[in-house]
């Protein structure tokens, strides 16, 4: 089982990004999908997560209005659209699918993770 996160990047404040994670050896279409991010020095948390039919999404309160998460299970992949992009959003965001079909905020209702990309944003 992989899941796979190309993009992030640097971009200026005001800016926009949109990260993909593509997953491989399981049917994640069955299961919700989450973004959660990791900014230096601090711990891992959640930022947005959507149900395995789309019906269902979460967002952190400091994301909620400014990201979009949304998915393609014909393609097996999670998107998460970032607008307006602030310098605390700097982070790595990590993509996670669940071992639930209905989405959750916690860390542990994941089972498995990508990698990780970085995003950062300047000021």
């Amino acid at each position: 089982v992989q899941l796979v996160e190309p993009g992030g990047g640097l971009v200026q404040a005001g800016g926009f990004l949109r990260l993909s994670c593509a997953g491989s050896g399981r049917t994640f279409s069955r299961f919700a999908m989450g973004w959660f991010r990791q900014p230096p020095s601090k711990d891992r948390e959640f930022a947005a997560a959507i149900s395995w039919n789309t019906a269902i999404t979460y967002y952190a309160d400091s994301v909620k209005g400014r990201f979009t998460i949304s998915r393609d299970n014909a393609k097996n992949t999670v998107y998460l659209q970032m607008n307006s992009l602030k310098p605390e959003d700097t982070a790595v965001y990590y993509c996670a699918s669940s071992h639930i079909d209905y989405p959750t905020q916690q860390v542990g209702g994941y089972n498995y993770w990508g990698q990780g990309t970085q995003v950062t944003v300047s000021s």
